[in-house]
């Protein structure tokens, strides 16, 4: 069989918020490394833990938007290819290093604290002024009877749409 694979998949941390450059003739390239974690047991019981560290090459539209988006810390799936690459450092020697070329990053947690967030999002959008008042009763006059906590009637048309489906470990498509 003559065919091959270079694929490289990794979730993780980021080091360092990217660093974004321009090639001469224009084209935007991002590099950031991100921190992955192994743990395992020792022979003795006790829990071992060593960090990784993979280097990032991004290209185009996707440097311009890991750019943006991704910040020390963020939580990142990280998806392409190992390419390694010679170069002369500032001494005269020859260093060899391996990157991985990502063709896909999907950031793994909200990049804002939820005010901010809120606050960005009022910004962004025009005020709607509402039409009617909208009142919400206070929790003391709620009253609920032991029975109805203990089996509470949900509407079919609810518990179809919010409940999901169990789903067998193989199905999973990781």
């Amino acid at each position: 069989m003559a065919r091959s694979l270079n694929k490289v998949m990794l979730i993780g941390h980021v080091g360092a918020d990217p660093e974004l450059r321009y090639t001469p003739s224009g084209v935007p390239v991002a590099t950031f490394r991100i921190a992955t974690n192994e743990t395992w047991r020792d022979a003795e019981g006790n829990m071992q833990e060593r960090t990784e560290w993979h280097t990032i090459v991004v290209w185009r539209k996707l440097a311009e938007l890991t750019n943006e988006l991704l910040k020390k810390g963020s939580r990142v799936y990280v998806e392409g290819r190992l390419q390694t690459r010679t170069y002369e450092d500032k001494n005269g020697i020859r260093r060899t290093v391996t990157e991985i070329v990502a063709d896909d990053i999907i950031l793994l947690e909200a990049r804002t604290a939820p005010s901010e967030l809120s606050t960005q999002l009022q910004q962004k959008t025009a005020p709607v002024e509402p039409t009617d008042e909208i009142t919400t009763p206070d929790i003391a006059e709620i009253e609920t009877s032991e029975e109805e906590i203990k089996n509470p009637e949900i509407p079919p048309e609810i518990s179809d749409q919010s409940t999901p489906e169990k789903t067998k470990d193989d199905e999973l498509p990781f």
